[in-house]
Formats: C-alpha cells, structure tokens, sequence
C-alpha cells in the first residue's frame, strides 16, 4: 500500500477523502492522526479499493474474465491507461501490399500442421483475444491452446458468432452488415494458439492485448463463475436498452447543467464553464434538425484546463455522427437518439473545462439557431498519474495519390478509443475505395493491418444484399450511409476493452483502395483517444471544407436498386463483364414493366444514359415516366454481343411525384432478354 501511494503521487488527504469519505477523513487530517489513518487504509485496503470502484482501475497483476468485461457495463474506467502492455491484431493481409487479403487463403494462416490444420494465432505471454471478427466462418472447429498443449476448450468456428454456446452469445458477440464479431475476452497467462481443423480460411482479424511479464492472469474457461456470469447479465441488461440515459452509465452523484441559447451567424457562444475540477460524464444537445443539411455551419468547441488547443473542434454534425446531413449513429456512448444528440464518454480534466458553440458565417443567408444543451459532471477530478484527457481529431482531407487518410496522428501517452468516418468518392461508380486497409502504428512500431475498410467496422461485402448495403447501428460499430448513386459510405466504431494503449505515440490511418491509395475520395473523420497532453495543433474547421459534396454523376447499379414490376420477369445476377458491380439478365414476358425508384435522387435535371450488353437473345424497350414516354423502342440484339456504355435515352426531370421511371419489354419467343449493366444520371 505505500508503494500504491508513492506511485500515485496522491497527497495523503485526497486519498483518505477517497478511502473514507470528506468528513472523516477531514478528522484524521486536522487531528493528524496520520498513524491510524494509514493503519486503517493497510487493513481495509481502503483506499485502493476505493479508487477501483471510482474509477473502475485495475490493479496490475489481476487479469480475470470479470475484470476484462466490466468496462462493457461500467464506462467510467475508460479514460484510464493501461502501461507497458503490447496491443497487436493478426490478420490475413496481403502482405505484398496488393488486395488479397483473404479471398483465395493465402495469408491466412501462419503456417500448416502436419494433419493440414492451420494454425491462424500463436502468440507467447500473459495477455487477451479481445476481437475476433472474420466474414466467412466456417462449420470447421477451432481448437484453442491455453497454456497447455492440448486443446482447453474446442468451438466451431461459427459458433463464435451464433449465440448457440455459451458465453459466446449477443451482446458481444453476433452478425450484422455483412460481417461477424466476437468481443468475448479470451485470456491466457502463458500462451494462446488457435487452430483451425479446417483445410482452408479466408478473412479474419484478430486482436489482442500482451501484459507485462509476471502478470498474474486467470485462463479463460467456458465454465464461468457466478461473478463472470454476473458480468454478461449487467453487459446485456445495459446494452438491450431502447433509450438509455446518462444515470444508465453512472448511477453515482453527479449534477447537471441545463442552458438554452440562441446562437446567430459569426457568433461565439459559451455553453458551459467551471474553473474546478471534475469530470463530465454525458452532454445532451437538441433539437437536432438545427444541425442536419449540406451546411454544417455550427461547430462544438471543448477546452481542458485552458489548454492552448481545443481537445475538440469540428461541425456538431460530425462529432455526433450525422452523414452527408442527416443523423445516422445511434452507438453506447455517441450519437442520435430521438430528438438529441448525446455523448457518455467520461472526460476528466484538473481544474477548467468550457463548451462552446461557433456559428460560422457563408453566403447562405442564415438564421439565428436555438440550442437546448445538458452537461453531467461530478466533482471527481482527474487523477493525472492514471487517466488521460479526452481528445477528438476532426480532420476533412482529399488525400492526394499514394498518401493514406490519416484517422489520428499522436504524441504523447494515452489509448484510441473510437473512429468516425465518412467517405465520399470523387469518381462516379462503384465503392471500390472502400477495399483500403486501416493501419497502426504504435510507439514508432508498426502494429496492426487490416483487410478492408468495412472488415475494419466489423462489417463485410459492401455493395451486397442485406450486408453492407445501408445504414446500421449497434453499440460499438455501424454502417453511417451507403449509398450506390452517390459512391459514398461511412462507419463507426468504438473501442472498449480493445482500446489501443500508446506510451509515446499513435498513428492510424485508412488507405483510399483497392490498393496504391489511387482511388479520389473525399474523408470525413473523427478520431476519439484520451492522452496525456494536447494535440500540437488542430485543424479549424471552415465552411469550404464542411460543405456535403453532392457528385455531379450518379450511376445506379441494379444490384442495389428499388424496384417493382408488373408482368413475368425472371431475374439472374451476373459478375463477368467487369462493370464493377453485378450486371442483371432480365427475362421478360410480353408487355412486362419494371419500375425504378429515383427516391434517392436529388431534384434536377439530368441526362439519362444506360450501360447495357446488346446479346442474341436481346429485346426491345421503352423508357417512361409515369404514363409519359421517354423514348422510342430500342433494340438489344446484336449476333456477335456488344456492350454499349453510355446509350442517351432521355433528358430526365427528377422531382416532386415524378420520383420513378419505369421499363416497358416487347419480347417474342427467341428475343427477350434485357443485359443491363447501370444506369446514368448526368446532371445538366
């Protein structure tokens, strides 16, 4: 216990106010019954204790299941460090920096048994599997190697993910938007292999935490106490909420502030201040139309202990994870909900901390806005030693040709803790940017790879069916928009008990793919960490770069497209011809129609182009808008096959109640096929 104290620099009063409340230890203090205070914290263990149930710390040396799970249901200990341990991922990369990264298995094992298994993680040391997430499970089993070398317990690999074997069920562990997670912390004290009985894996990544050595680590078993069922029951019963509130994450004392301001363009206003210090434990901000359109005009400011940077700067909208101007991220512990924006990250600071609103002035001719905000705080301070400060990197980047987007960029000591992103393409057509791979580094050291920039928010196959083809929200990562017309896409995704930990610095960045970071695209990020200082600079953000870029060029591919049709029309999906997406074999009988949602599209004029392959068994077809023709007949029959990529059809009006368009078929009994490939809306 006096080493604890030495370590922590803590002034013997605070720890007392800590181990025993204000007023007594305000007697041991001023009687300066130093002897028998110290007396009391040794037997009691008072004060540690204490300070672990304050703020969920950890002390080195006990690694348990409980203790890995517990910040999954009680927050409060996320802005505290964890030292001198190694935070690595094993993934199936492609490690000659091309696109393979799993779609024919050849990185993705580390090497091949005798019996043809593949060993897929070997790692020496005390430490934790915190994420395992992969789009292609098998029926195979795995086999996992705890400290021992026979199997300490065996599972199929989708079972990993299923909910049919305990304690591997949801909350943390499921499938959505085309990929599927698993968050149940795996520990081991000496070493973990897994092994797969498998002949053959495609993706996977896999995260994991190493403790320094001699830490003392319980192995994790599919037997699970009281305790460590307890811990599950708390995570589900928090997270299985419709609408939680900040008193759901801190059930402790704390107080709230409530202010109504009107903010007018060009106008700096103050929403909250203290010169003590403390801790905010939630902020709530409405209504929240005043932050949605093209216009993100209304920045949220927030200083720590009057450092000379913002710990964050950047458009409410963003912070908030709105995307392309509406809100979309519905997480834990940030985003939308209802009518409010709400944010529960705990953020301690020493002695100041202020919230503004900035209201940047454009062309626009803008109106005064109205803003409802809450903030929770309590008068728990930071403990420096142990806990950083909360930081968001907001950066809107067009990253030039062979450079990464770069998510965060850190000095100092501290741990990420969650990412923001919006992805715009320059370039009409298929999403391929997204194919780019995050990568880490850490402490100058390269750490981690990914495979793919939707595996690395637990999702997987953009553009597909039912996976990533939309918005989604679950607690820790989602979908924030996709968008087929426009190119353009966005994730989230928290890090809890996979928070990366940093001693000197951090770099995270996402590659614009499918590989040589070619593709033009426009990014929008957040990067959430605490640390232990400010960032050297901020980006300030400026109407220029806050505008929602609308493109010019939208292209519909029919895998993803909404539609409806009268008449007998059989559908077959094609990859062949290259067009980046799936082409569709339309076979219809006489006098079919299919009808096509424009809804997507913004209102205006534009010219409508089709990419279609003309084939001996073509038909013929008309374009309408409602009961308006837009063309003539068109042929599609040639011998030899042609593709045309860019047949004009019409010039098109996209607006009110004119919001489809719709194929007209005349077949016989040898010509009744329709090849298409997209379609094309130029704007004029």
């Amino acid at each position: 216990m006096f080493d604890f104290l030495s370590r922590t620099k803590m002034p013997l009063r605070r720890c007392l106010i800590h181990a025993f409340g204000f007023r007594s230890a305000l007697r041991f203090y001023k009687r300066r019954s130093f002897i028998l205070a110290i007396f009391l914290v040794l037997v009691l263990g008072s004060c540690s204790k204490k300070i672990q149930k304050s703020f969920g710390y950890i002390p080195l040396g006990v690694g348990t299941l409980s203790n890995e799970l517990k910040v999954f249901h009680d927050i409060s200990s996320l802005p505290q460090y964890v030292e001198n341990v190694y935070d690595g991922q094993v993934s199936t990369y492609d490690t000659t920096w091309k696109n393979n990264d799993g779609f024919n298995g050849t990185y993705s094992f580390l090497r091949r048994n005798a019996d043809s298994s593949l060993v897929i993680f070997d790692v020496k040391g005390s430490g934790v599997i915190n994420r395992i997430w992969t789009p292609t499970p098998t029926e195979d089993t795995l086999d996992f190697y705890i400290d021992a070398d026979h199997p300490t317990f065996s599972i199929k690999y989708m079972d990993l993910f299923s909910g049919k074997e305990f304690p591997f069920v949801a909350p943390l562990c499921g499938n959505q938007l085309g990929g599927f997670y698993c968050y149940v912390p795996i520990t081991f004290e000496k070493s973990c292999r897994i092994v797969s009985r498998g002949k053959r894996m495609q993706f996977h990544q896999i995260q994991y935490r190493l403790y320094p050595e001699g830490t003392k680590v319980k192995n994790f078993s599919m037997d699970l106490s009281a305790e460590e069922k307890s811990a599950f029951q708390k995570i589900e019963s928090l997270w299985s909420m419709d609408e939680k509130s900040v008193r759901d994450f801190y059930p402790r004392e704390m107080s709230e502030s409530h202010k109504e301001i009107t903010i007018k363009p060009n106008e700096t206003v103050t929403a909250f201040e203290t010169y003590k210090g403390g801790r905010i434990l939630g902020i709530e901000i409405e209504p929240i139309h005043v932050f949605t359109g093209l216009n993100k005009n209304i920045d949220i400011r927030i200083t720590w202990d009057n450092e000379p940077q913002p710990a964050v700067f950047c458009p409410v909208a963003d912070f908030f994870g709105f995307a392309f101007g509406s809100s979309s991220m519905q997480s834990l512990l940030l985003g939308t909900q209802g009518s409010k924006n709400y944010c529960y990250f705990p953020m301690p600071f020493g002695n100041a901390a202020k919230i503004e609103f900035v209201y940047r002035k454009d062309n626009n001719n803008l109106a005064p806005a109205k803003i409802n905000i809450k903030v929770w705080h309590s008068s728990q301070s930071r403990i420096e030693e142990r806990e950083g400060k909360f930081y968001a990197h907001w950066t809107n980047d067009r990253p030039a040709k062979g450079k990464q987007h770069v998510l965060s960029n850190v000095k100092g000591k501290g741990h990420y803790v969650g990412t923001v992103l919006q992805s715009q393409g320059l370039k009409s057509g298929m999403t391929i940017f997204f194919e780019g791979d995050d990568s880490t580094a850490i402490d100058g050291g390269f750490r981690m790879h990914g495979t793919g920039s939707e595996d690395y928010f637990n999702g997987g196959w953009y553009a597909m069916l039912d996976r990533w083809d939309g918005r989604m929200s679950l607690p820790l990562h989602g979908s924030l928009d996709y968008s087929l017309p426009f190119a353009r896409t966005g994730g989230y995704r928290l890090f809890l008990s996979d928070k990366i930990s940093f001693s000197k610095s951090f770099y995270h960045g996402i590659e614009h793919g499918p590989v040589g970071n070619a593709f033009p695209v426009e990014y929008t990020s957040i990067g959430l960490y605490y640390a232990d200082q400010p960032p050297a600079s901020v980006i300030e953000p400026e109407s220029a770069s806050t505008q929602v870029f609308l493109p010019d060029t939208l292209v519909i591919y029919p895998q993803l497209m909404d539609y409806n049709v009268f008449g007998n029309l059989d559908i077959k999906t094609t990859w062949k011809f290259g067009t980046g997406g799936e082409s569709y074999f339309f076979t219809a009988g006489n006098d079919t129609w299919l009808r096509i949602s424009l809804n997507e599209i913004p209102n205006a004029s534009y010219r409508l182009l089709l990419d279609i392959q003309k084939t001996p068994e073509g038909c013929d077809f008309s374009m309408w808008q409602r009961q308006s023709p837009l063309s003539h007949w068109i042929s599609t029959y040639d011998a030899n096959g042609a593709r045309i990529k860019d047949l004009f059809i019409a010039d098109l009006e996209v607006k009110e109640f004119k919001k489809t368009i719709t194929i007209r078929f005349k077949t016989d009994a040898l010509k009744k096929t329709l090849l298409l490939h997209r379609l094309i809306l130029v704007k004029k």
